[in-house]
């Protein structure tokens, strides 16, 4: 039986990094992967089939007048508050990662040498959880 792929957007202006997490990923068969630039051009696709959003916290190092993460993910949670989002940033600063989760993401990753292995541990309790949740609901409908 084939499940349908989770669908994860990706969103990096740092073109590097984004190809290296999008291999990453893709070595999963299970993930459809799309990659963005800029918030602005992930929002303009922006829809309720996304399962995961990986948002960089910088995204305006190209261009300086593009919105930021935090801006992305405010506008990520207007839309739809229920998509989960994991906020990447090479700062290593626990008030920017508490500003993140404030803002409704799910978890947030220094960019190190260990992020890929990170977000991959991440994307597995996420969802690990939401197959509980399902489970859970399915059972407490028939009580």
């Amino acid at each position: 039986m084939n499940l349908p792929k989770k669908k994860i957007v990706l969103v990096d202006d740092d073109a590097v990094f984004l190809k290296m997490l999008q291999a990453s990923l893709m070595e999963h068969d299970v993930f459809e992967i799309e990659a963005y630039p800029t918030g602005e051009q992930f929002l303009e696709t922006i829809s309720n089939s996304i399962d995961l959003v990986i948002l960089d916290f910088h995204l305006n190092g190209i261009n300086q007048t593009a919105i930021n993460g935090l801006e992305t993910l405010d506008k990520i949670k207007s839309f739809n508050s229920e998509i989960p989002v994991i906020m990447l940033s090479s700062q290593d600063k626990i008030e920017v990662a508490i500003d993140c989760i404030h803002h409704g993401a799910i978890d947030y990753i220094v960019k190190s040498e260990t992020a890929f292995f990170k977000v991959n541990q991440s994307i597995t309790k996420l969802f690990e959880f939401k197959k509980i949740e399902k489970e859970l609901s399915w059972y407490m409908k028939r009580m």
